[in-house]
């Protein structure tokens, strides 16, 4: 494999052992992750946390959408809320993964997430996902004093495909009225459809993510029998929003060698130009999906908690005080 950028020289001994996935057998791609589930230690809630599964209204004409609730035990009420949207290129799910961050961050922030299971591509192409993330969305506003949640600290984040269903989630609460996340969170999100930025074009075999796996990721998305010369709706790709105006405050995460790392450079920048509040990173010499599948580096590190921290800020959570030294 060929790297047009320098890999982070903790990541490099790495590079050989990641799975190689090829979305555009969905099957063969879904059944890599299934291995790479299995071989993985089990998923254990940390202590404090309590899980519960629902089953909460689609949209109409759809099926129910399933979503996992983590919250902390004996938190109290008006907590603050985070839907998370997981990753997969819109094909796949990644299991005890997902699972483990969104427990993570309800023991780290003292908040209510929920995770929501989106019907996936290519049998259940768009707006099937963007529908049933909007459903989830709904729901949780809706809940909010069920589920012992402050109805004004509720954000949306999402990484990869969950990083554009999230964006798309603020998009479709602004122009419906609905409830308007207070915050996005937006990391390595795949956003545009055209495939034209300077990043896809060159990042053919980068590891995990390259431009192969984009094309395939939106033909499945898209639906393969769709008419190539159709408008494609900015709730299905962000990325072609006219007026980003009015959208909730932003964090959006990068990597350097990632082939939607532009989109989402653009997508900040076009933020910042409306008004919208941003926080931008590039994490160098990483590629798509690096935390996820190598945590214990300085860079990968740097990349969970950056994500953590933006949360915290964006929930107006306090900092935990830091436990006395001993003497």
């Amino acid at each position: 494999m060929s790297l047009p950028l320098p890999v982070d020289p903790e990541l490099a001994p790495w590079l050989s052992l990641l799975p190689t996935l090829d979305v555009g057998d969905a099957a063969a791609a879904r059944a890599t992750v299934e291995a790479m589930g299995a071989a993985a230690p089990p998923f254990t809630l940390p202590e404090g946390v309590e899980l519960s599964e629902h089953r909460v209204p689609g949209a109409v004409g759809a099926p129910e959408v399933p979503v996992a609730v983590f919250r902390p035990e004996g938190a109290g009420t008006a907590l603050p809320a985070v839907l998370y949207v997981h990753g997969g290129g819109f094909i796949l799910e990644e299991g005890d993964g997902d699972r483990a961050l969104a427990a993570r961050w309800a023991a780290e922030l003292g908040a209510v997430v929920v995770s929501v299971r989106y019907r996936l591509a290519p049998e259940h192409p768009y707006p099937a996902a963007t529908d049933d993330c909007y459903a989830a969305l709904e729901w949780l506003a809706a809940n909010a004093a069920g589920l012992g949640v402050d109805p004004a600290r509720i954000a949306v984040a999402g990484m990869s495909a969950g990083g554009g269903l999230a964006a798309a989630l603020t998009l479709l609460a602004r122009d419906r009225g609905g409830p308007l996340p207070c915050f996005q969170l937006l990391d390595i999100p795949e956003l545009d459809d055209r495939l034209e930025t300077p990043s896809m074009r060159e990042f053919t075999d980068t590891p995990v993510w390259n431009r192969p796996n984009a094309v395939h990721s939106w033909r499945a998305y898209l639906g393969a029998d769709r008419d190539p010369a159709a408008p494609v709706p900015a709730y299905a790709a962000p990325a072609r929003a006219e007026d980003l105006a009015g959208l909730p405050p932003a964090y959006v995460a990068v990597s350097d060698l990632d082939p939607l790392r532009d989109e989402g450079l653009d997508y900040a920048l076009r933020l910042v130009r409306a008004g919208v509040a941003t926080e931008v990173h590039l994490f160098p010499g990483t590629f798509h999906g690096a935390a996820g599948f190598v945590p214990d580096t300085a860079v990968t590190r740097r990349m969970s908690e950056g994500a953590l921290d933006a949360l915290r800020r964006g929930l107006a959570v306090r900092s935990r005080p830091s436990p006395p030294e001993a003497v």
